[in-house]
């Protein structure tokens, strides 16, 4: 990222791109000097010699004779719990796929829906917004890098920082899942609502959440509904990606961005009518319909028939 916006500040000459290349691989390189450490750890610590441990005596103690026990009466009957208490119960089994297909599989899949469906349709249009913005086309791929590369921070930011919130806060992870959302919307606003260089902020922000949105979403699934269906769920729940985006992206902005350009058309007086290509093609064909269409078919016929002539008068 770093190496992208520094590229369009600084011409680069081919020892800088030499440079930058080298010092990327060898970034690339640092997980294996980890792994390496950590082997070379395991191998001394295996070389100490093992100390025996001291034995330890052990007395039994003297046996005790059981007591009747007598098992308390339950405290509420099955159909005094609440509906809450149901669904905390259900929660813990291993769901079927009919059982999962509940309001919570539906709330999810909504959020779903709008989440990833409106970051995809940012995505795909993320080249003709920085055009009608009037960026330059190397602009136009630094917008395209930067969402790639926070869309990468987005997955691993999600999925790390998650697991921590929920092991030593409990913090839930539909909760995380509706900030990332919340985080999303503002990056849409900035593409909505545009200022000087608010492309930049919304490609990193739109480019972030949308990576954040799938770890979530697939850890919600296998914590809500178990892991004995979990392939057929995760599908279930997948589907509203593409889903969301034909809808959002074909359905909803494509004919707000042809209305769009059509009542720019109009202002510079170049509207379109069903016939005007038509009355055109009349316009220009009037003279030539006026005079005889059909006198150059018999000037080429007289012309064949006197090369024909010809060749028999000569014998």
């Amino acid at each position: 990222m770093v190496m992208t916006i520094v590229q369009k500040l600084v011409a680069f000459s081919q020892a800088a791109y030499a440079g930058s290349a080298t010092v990327v691989c060898a970034l690339l390189f640092v997980p294996l000097f980890i792994a390496i450490r950590e082997e070379s750890t395991l191998w001394s610590r295996n070389k100490q010699p093992h100390i025996n441990p001291p034995q330890v005596t052990i007395d039994k103690p003297a046996e005790i004779e059981p007591k009747d026990f007598k098992p308390e009466p339950e405290m509420a009957e099955e159909g005094s719990k609440s509906f809450l208490e149901h669904i905390q119960e259900a929660r813990k089994r291993r769901l079927q796929i009919l059982q999962a297909l509940s309001t919570d599989m539906l709330i999810l899949f909504l959020a779903t829906f709008c989440g990833l469906g409106s970051s995809l349709t940012a995505v795909d249009n993320l080249g003709q917004i920085g055009e009608s913005l009037g960026y330059p086309t190397k602009t136009i791929k630094s917008f395209v890098s930067l969402l790639s590369i926070w869309n990468y921070f987005g997955r691993i930011f999600s999925g790390f920082v998650s697991e921590t919130l929920l092991a030593k806060y409990k913090f839930p992870r539909p909760l995380m899942m509706t900030i990332v959302l919340f985080l999303s919307c503002i990056g849409l606003l900035l593409i909505a609502f545009p200022f000087q260089g608010s492309v930049y902020v919304a490609s990193v922000i739109i480019g972030f959440s949308f990576g954040a949105q799938l770890p979530l979403i697939f850890a919600i699934i296998s914590e809500l509904f178990g892991l004995k269906y979990y392939s057929t769920l995760f599908n279930c729940g997948q589907l509203a990606s593409p889903l969301g985006s034909y809808i959002l992206n074909v359905k909803v902005t494509g004919p707000l961005y042809d209305r769009e350009a059509l009542r720019e058309l109009a202002k510079k007086g170049m509207t379109r009518s069903s016939v005007k290509e038509l009355t055109c093609i009349v316009a220009r064909t009037r003279e030539f319909y006026k005079g005889d269409i059909y006198k150059k078919f018999r000037d080429e016929a007289e012309e064949t028939e006197a090369e024909m002539a010809l060749p028999i008068s000569k014998e």
